[in-house]
Order: structure tokens, then C-alpha cells, then sequence
């Protein structure tokens, strides 16, 4: 007999989700039971990876512990990854976790997607012979995090040959890091290549950005590669000119893909695989289910995916969440037309844009770290109080 409770499911715990946790901890109806669905125990700030590569953070001081704010919010969470999703059935497969704790399937009335961005490694070793066995990837960034020091280990010992495949703000930051942190603790001789895949470095961002990209890059004495990575092997990078690139390790930081789970779900997807969600972040095709940050795409104003999306549209998917479980009307969400974008140069540098206006210098990489720090503690503290209670 149906006793009046609905299922509310949370997929992942990216930005935007912390935030609905945030509000079902100040008012979560009584007839909603909520389940959150993540493979790790916390949220990594992705935006603190570069400082936690070169030594300014801790690992702790980028994570966002889970279990407070679930527990905050009446909820339970699910240690484990969606394998499938039937939007018609209404069911998340749960793939095996390495500890048989998670159950193999959930189901739900309510669905929302924030899982984040992936590598595809079937559809990267299409693209890309060898990738996912040679490249160190960015992401995950929790599997990143763990990998990097074994890097500067190697790095101690003798000088080595990094190549970044991509040129975008993630492969740009991970490069002047990578720079920064063999300069000051790696052998002396290390080298430095980025391969863009063809284009400019920093194209999607004004020209006075990219030119002063372009400085640094030349100020490092960092090789700039207009080519495309077409595949790797053991110590070589294979580019589209035909040449190859002798390199100790190629790091891996090109545009993700959307989650392999998602061909099949049923759910209306754009020509890349990811959810097509409308004004309110609700899928074109499901009405309950909703989907924020990289895994979706709105249909009707298409942006740019990165983390200031996906913080901004947390707010409005927590509303929207709430109405649809009330049967009441949604809120449309209506992106920035511009954002504050801070790209880490290597720790104690940034370069800040906002729209055609850009400026750089020490003072633009503390404002982002004041931002990001910032991030990280409000959701912190707010699970506090509520474990307590």
C-alpha cells in the first residue's frame, strides 16, 4: 500500500547537489525520503586541485566530508556508481563499489543528475590509441590527487618531459602547476609542452587573455604545439602532423565526455551525450528528473560547462526539486551572461576576466583562493551544528 512517501534520488555530489543538501537540511518535507548516490565519501573542490598539487593545500582543506551534510538533511548515502538508468522504469543499477555494501539497484520518483565530468575511456581510446593506459588524466580529480605525488617522486630523481593535451582553462592550470611545482621541487632540466589540439592557447577566452596566456607560456620557456594528440605510447605522444613527441608523461586534460550510463537511459540527450534540460534544469523528456553542472545541457541557452555554472544553477534545482515534490510551480534559472573567471597561473598568480575585462597579478590568485576556501567552509560548516544535533 503506498504510504505517501516519495523518493527523492541525488546522483552524484557535485556543486549543485551540496547545495540541495544544503537546503533539505533547513526544510525537508516529511513524505520525501532522499537518497544520494557517490562513489567517494566526500566532494572534492576541483578548483583547489592545482593548489593542492603544488603544496598550498592539504587534501582535507579540498574536501567537503559527505556524511555531515547528508545526515543534515535527512537523507542516506550510497556509497557506490550508477552503471545504468532507466528513465521509463525509474531505476539507477548501482555498479559493484569493492565492498558489496551498496544494493544493485534504487529506484525513485524523483531524479536529479550531478555527477560531474568523466573520461570516457572507450571513447578516448577511439580518439586516442593508448590514452587511458600512458595519460595521466585530470579527472576524476580524487584519483588525480592521489596519483600526482608519485609523479613528483619520479621527479625528484631526474628531470622529466611532461606534454599537456589541451589547451582550455583545466589543461592550462594543470600545465602552469605542473611547471611550478617540478621548478621548485624537481630535478633542474625538466621540460614543458603543450599540445592544443590545433587551436590557440586559451581560445574560448578573450583575445587580451589569451595574449597575456601567451606570455607566460613564453616566459616559462613552455613549448606550444598547434597540433592534435592522435595517440601515445611508452614515453612517445603521437601527433595529427606526423611527428612524434618523446615524453616521460603526458597529462591529460581535454574537454570529458558524458557519462556512458546515459546512452540507453531513455532521457532526451544532445548530440554529445549529455542530459537536455529546459529553463528550470528539468529534462526535456522526463519531467522527474532533473540534471545540473557538466552531465547536462540546457537546450533552450547552451553554456559553457564549468564549476561557476554548476555552483549557480544550485540554488534554482533545489527549489525546482522541492515544487516538483509539492506538484507546485517551477523556477526558471537564467545563467550569467558573464562570469568571474580566475585561471591559477601556478600558485600565488592568476589571470581574472570578467567578460572583455581582464588583469592579472598575485592579488587575482589570493581573491580565488579566498573563493574557493570560502566554498569549501560554508558547506563544512553547515554540516557541523546538524551532526551534533
Amino acid at each position: 500500500m503506498h504510504h505517501g512517501i516519495k523518493k527523492l534520488l541525488l546522483l552524484g555530489a557535485g556543486p549543485a547537489h551540496l547545495q540541495v543538501l544544503a537546503r533539505l537540511a533547513q526544510n525537508r518535507p516529511a513524505d520525501l525520503d532522499v537518497t544520494v548516490l557517490t562513489p567517494y565519501p566526500h566532494h572534492t573542490h576541483s578548483g583547489m586541485t592545482t593548489g593542492l598539487m603544488v603544496g598550498r593545500y592539504s587534501a582535507k582543506d579540498c574536501q567537503i566530508p559527505l556524511e555531515p551534510l547528508v545526515k543534515a538533511a535527512g537523507a542516506r548515502c550510497v556509497q557506490g556508481r550508477c552503471a545504468a538508468l532507466d528513465a521509463a522504469g525509474q531505476t539507477v543499477l548501482v555498479g559493484p563499489t569493492g565492498k558489496d555494501l551498496a544494493p544493485s539497484e534504487l529506484t525513485y520518483h524523483l531524479l536529479s543528475i550531478d555527477t560531474g565530468a568523466v573520461f570516457d575511456r572507450t571513447r578516448l581510446e577511439a580518439d586516442m590509441p593508448g590514452a587511458s593506459t600512458h595519460a595521466l588524466m585530470v579527472r576524476p580529480v580524487e584519483v588525480f590527487a592521489t596519483l600526482w605525488p608519485q609523479v613528483m617522486e619520479r621527479a625528484v630523481n631526474r628531470p622529466l618531459s611532461i606534454a599537456v593535451v589541451g589547451a582550455g582553462a583545466a589543461g592550462l592550470e594543470l600545465l602552469f602547476a605542473a611547471e611550478q611545482c617540478l621548478r621548485l621541487h624537481g630535478a633542474a632540466g625538466a621540460r614543458f609542452t603543450l599540445i592544443t589540439g590545433g587551436t590557440e592557447p586559451a581560445e574560448d577566452q578573450p583575445r587580451g587573455v589569451q595574449r597575456r596566456v601567451l606570455r607566460r607560456l613564453k616566459a616559462l620557456g613552455i613549448t606550444v604545439l598547434r597540433d592534435t594528440c592522435v595517440g601515445m605510447d611508452h614515453g612517445v605522444v603521437r601527433l595529427g602532423g606526423g611527428a612524434e613527441l618523446a615524453c616521460d608523461l603526458p597529462l591529460l586534460a581535454i574537454g570529458t565526455h558524458a557519462p556512458a550510463w546515459l546512452t540507453g537511459s531513455g532521457l532526451a540527450l544532445c548530440e554529445a551525450g549529455h542530459v537536455l534540460v529546459n529553463e528550470h534544469q528539468q529534462s526535456t523528456s522526463h519531467p522527474n528528473v532533473f540534471a545540473a553542472g557538466d552531465v547536462a545541457t540546457r537546450a533552450d541557452a547552451p553554456h559553457p560547462r564549468h564549476g561557476v555554472h554548476a555552483v549557480r544553477a544550485g540554488p534554482t534545482l533545489a527549489t525546482n526539486l522541492l515544487a516538483a515534490h509539492e506538484g507546485s510551480a517551477l523556477t526558471p534559472h537564467h545563467p550569467p551572461k558573464h562570469t568571474l573567471n580566475l585561471l591559477s597561473c601556478g600558485a600565488g598568480h592568476a589571470i581574472a576576466s570578467w567578460g572583455p575585462l581582464h588583469a592579472e597579478g598575485a592579488w587575482a590568485w589570493a581573491w580565488k583562493d579566498r573563493i574557493d576556501r570560502a566554498f569549501v567552509a560554508a558547506h563544512t560548516r553547515h554540516a557541523t551544528p546538524a551532526a551534533a544535533r
